[in-house]
Order: structure tokens, then C-alpha cells, then sequence
């Protein structure tokens, strides 16, 4: 007999992510060396400047104590003076913005304080998997969007599935640079959403994750910045990617200042704040020089070069990303029936290369799978090399140098 009997756990679906991990634990103790490219975490340290800038904050004792659930004035000074200078953007410290433990709690919390039960909202398919899940969570209805192979076709398919519903959405949540596709668009793209959503009376939500990876001459515009965007929505904007702070869960939520006092509202219900040490540290590095960023990128942009490189050598072809920490691969063809969760447990299983499966990101996800670029170029290489003895299927392409 079970006495957990709870309708919002039963909303959500098996974790596909878990079996994955649990092949990828059991291959290790058995002395494989797994390569994951899995999980979008990053590999580099965070930058020694906001490390001793926590250390020195946390032989504080005052700083020991609870702190702001809002965030610490300096922290949302910092955000504020940041999108300014990154986006021109002006944004008011004491009412268009709020701290979030990371992203994904502000994201799940600020589902519950927008949606009632029954209500609908709109979520991309593909999408990285908190953007469904915090509208499960808080007993709305999902409407999934064909997210589409270009960012025109998404602004048709949103028009499209909205005109079919009744009553109309009350949310849609967006994320470009694109987790899982890596898909990017352009601040004109923006101001159609801006238009949209004023048409249709939808709060827009837009996760800024992978703002600051980007390549080439591609710069990722933020949804701030589209005219009229403080008027129907927010963004969320994390230090997770940026300064490497995965781990220390700082993020941010900026814009239309109704939303975030139903954000900030719910949230002092739920917590008191990040520890202040660490807010601190975060301030430091929004204030701070932001070489740190660039060179991150530019490392980025290394490993994509040899990871695409290394793919299409081997016969398995792929788009190259103008953004992200990712690399979305259609399954070759010869191996397509297997679907996206075998093809990966195969992977993990012959080549010791942990990848995501397309299908835990969404049905329209299926068919691909996700490769996160957080291993050096040597291990990218030897994956590659794994990949190569295990896909012998493939055509090698003979002309890639």
C-alpha cells in the first residue's frame, strides 16, 4: 500500500534521464570511462575573483544569517547596472527584479504564482524540460508548439495553435539561445512575440540561459530589449552558464513589474533567499571585468569546432550552432527506428559517450539526440574516436581533412 496518492506527482512523467544516469553509474564502478556529454554542466571552475570574493564575504559571521528572499539590494543593483550595459536595457532594482535560486526554481515558482488549475500555457516543443513541467506542477495545461526548424515558422506555428484555443493561454515560455536545439533568433523575432502576446493577453516568460555563448558574429539579443517587452513579460537570466556557478544556484528575473511581485510574493513563502555570501560573490561578478565570459565562449566555440568537425568526418551530419552549449544531431538514419533512448543507451553502452535522447525534451524531440559540449577537446576527440568504433554503420566522409 502506497500513501503517497498525490495527482501532481502523477502528472509528471517517468524522469528518462534517470535510467541514463543509472547506466552511466553502473558503467563506472565497472571501470568504463564515460565520456558525458550528457548533462549541460559545466566543466570549468568558477572564476578565482568571485571565489575569494565569497571567501573573504563568508568569514563574516553577520553574514550567516538569513538573508532576502528578494535578494540583497546590491545583488539586484548589480543585475540592473549589467542589463544596462550588456543590453541598454533600464530596469528598476526595487520592482523589476527578483533573485531565484537558479532558474529552474524561479521558473517552477512562478508558474504557481501565474497559473490556476485548467489554465493553459505555452510551451515549445522541444523544450528543456522545466518549462512543461512547472506548468504540470501547478495543475495547468500544457499546450504544446512545434518549435520548427526557423524562427519565422515558430512565430506561425504560436499563431496557429493559438487561434485553436479556447479559453486562451495564459503564459507562454520561451528560451533562445534554444536548450536542446540550439536554435537562435533575432531581436525582430522578439518584437513579433511582443506583438502576439499583446494581441492574444499572454505573459510572456523567456529563459536567457545560454545568452552569453554565443560564435562567429552571432550576438543573442535579449527579450528586454524588443519594444514593449516590459509591458507583457519577463526574462530569466542565471549566473549558472556565464561565471560557471552552476553549483551555487544564482539566477535572476527581470521585467514587468507585476510579475515580479507575484514572483517575489510567492517566493517569500517558500524561502529566504540565497545565502548572502553567495549573493555577494555574484555581485562581484556582474560587476566585475567580464573577460571571463568572452574567454568561456570563445572556449566554446573550440569545442564545437571539433566536436562538428570530428561528427561529420566520422558520416554522422550535423548543423553547426551559432550559440549554446550544445549540439543537436539528428539519429543517422540507419539508425533511426532504434528511437532516441536506445540509440543513447547504446552509445553509453559501446562507446562510453553518455548523450541526451531527443524524447526527454518533448514527443518532437524524438529522433535526435543532444550532445552538451562540457568536456575539453581531448576527451571531444576521443569520444569521437568511441563514436567511430561504434557507429560502423556510417559512411566515413573521406573528403574532411
Amino acid at each position: 500500500m502506497s500513501f503517497v496518492n498525490n495527482q501532481r506527482l502523477k502528472r509528471l512523467p517517468p524522469y528518462l534521464f534517470g535510467q541514463l544516469n543509472e547506466m552511466k553509474l553502473r558503467l563506472r564502478q565497472d571501470g568504463a570511462d564515460v565520456i558525458d556529454l550528457g548533462m549541460a554542466n559545466p566543466d570549468q571552475p568558477t572564476p578565482a575573483h568571485i571565489v575569494d570574493k565569497l571567501i573573504d564575504t563568508v568569514k563574516d559571521p553577520k553574514t550567516h544569517r538569513y538573508s532576502a528572499s528578494k535578494g540583497i539590494p546590491g545583488l539586484l543593483r548589480a543585475i540592473c547596472r549589467f542589463y544596462k550595459k550588456r543590453f541598454q536595457i533600464d530596469l528598476d532594482w526595487r520592482t523589476e527584479a527578483v533573485a531565484t535560486i537558479g532558474t529552474k526554481e524561479g521558473l517552477a515558482h512562478l508558474a504557481l504564482a501565474l497559473l490556476d488549475p485548467g489554465d493553459f500555457a505555452l510551451v515549445p516543443n522541444p523544450s528543456y524540460p522545466i518549462h512543461t513541467y512547472s506548468v504540470a506542477m501547478a495543475g495547468a495545461n500544457v499546450v504544446s508548439v512545434p518549435l520548427g526548424s526557423g524562427q519565422e515558422e515558430f512565430i506561425q506555428n504560436l499563431e496557429d495553435t493559438t487561434a485553436e484555443i479556447w479559453p486562451k493561454p495564459k503564459l507562454l515560455t520561451i528560451n533562445f539561445p534554444h536548450n536542446p536545439t540550439a536554435l537562435t533568433i533575432s531581436l525582430d523575432i522578439f518584437e513579433a512575440i511582443v506583438r502576439f502576446a499583446k494581441n492574444n493577453n499572454i505573459i510572456v516568460v523567456h529563459d536567457l540561459a545560454y545568452g552569453d555563448i554565443t560564435f562567429d558574429d552571432y550576438r543573442a539579443p535579449s527579450f528586454l530589449q524588443a519594444p514593449g517587452a516590459k509591458e507583457v513579460g519577463v526574462e530569466f537570466y542565471t549566473a549558472s552558464k556565464s561565471y560557471n556557478m552552476a553549483g551555487w544556484r544564482v539566477g535572476f528575473c527581470l521585467g514587468n513589474h507585476d510579475v515580479i511581485e507575484a514572483l517575489s510574493k510567492i517566493k517569500s513563502y517558500y524561502d529566504y533567499g540565497i545565502f548572502t555570501p553567495i549573493q555577494v560573490a555574484a555581485s562581484t561578478a556582474l560587476n566585475g571585468p567580464q573577460d571571463c565570459v568572452t574567454d568561456q565562449a570563445k572556449m566554446y566555440e573550440q569545442r564545437r569546432d571539433v566536436l562538428h568537425k570530428g561528427l561529420t568526418r566520422i558520416g554522422w551530419a550535423v548543423d553547426l550552432p551559432a550559440a549554446s552549449m550544445f549540439t543537436w544531431a539528428p539519429i543517422p538514419e540507419i539508425y533511426q527506428e532504434m528511437g532516441s533512448m536506445e540509440f543513447s543507451k547504446m552509445l553509453m553502452e559501446q562507446a562510453h559517450v553518455a548523450v541526451a535522447p531527443g524524447i526527454g525534451f518533448g514527443t518532437l524531440g524524438e529522433g535526435w539526440v543532444r550532445l552538451a559540449m562540457v568536456e575539453n577537446e581531448h576527451r571531444l576527440r576521443q569520444a569521437i574516436r568511441n563514436l567511430r568504433r561504434c557507429l560502423t554503420k556510417l559512411q566515413p566522409d573521406t573528403t574532411t581533412p
